[in-house]
Parts: C-alpha cells; structure tokens; sequence
C-alpha cells in the first residue's frame, strides 16, 4: 500500500531579469575584445532581451 502523496511543491517564479545583467554586462568589456566577438556578446543580449519580454503577462 502506496504512503500519503507527496505534497507537490509550487515551481519557483523565474525571474526573467536574471539572465539580463549577466549578459549586460559581457558587454562592458566590448572595448577589449576582438570585433569579431561583438556580434555574439549582442546576440547574448537580444536573447535575453527576448526571453524577458516573451515572460511577462498581460501586457
């Protein structure tokens, strides 16, 4: 005979703005970087850009 369920804990909100400032801040070394890196370090940031925007409701 199987125990009393388990209690289903309620997932975590994320916070879409986690991911942001890290990406954000890849580009604060632009400056010393190859240009060639430039374009990934702002894809970086469009994803995430995207990512947080696609998150939030009813707007």
């Amino acid at each position: 005979m199987p125990g009393p369920p388990g209690q289903q804990s309620q997932p975590q909100p994320i916070d879409p703005r986690a991911g942001i400032d890290e990406a954000v801040s890849g580009l604060a070394e632009l400056d010393r970087v190859p240009l060639a890196e430039h374009v990934e370090r702002f894809d970086a940031v469009h994803t995430e850009l995207t990512v947080a925007l696609s998150s939030i409701d009813k707007v």
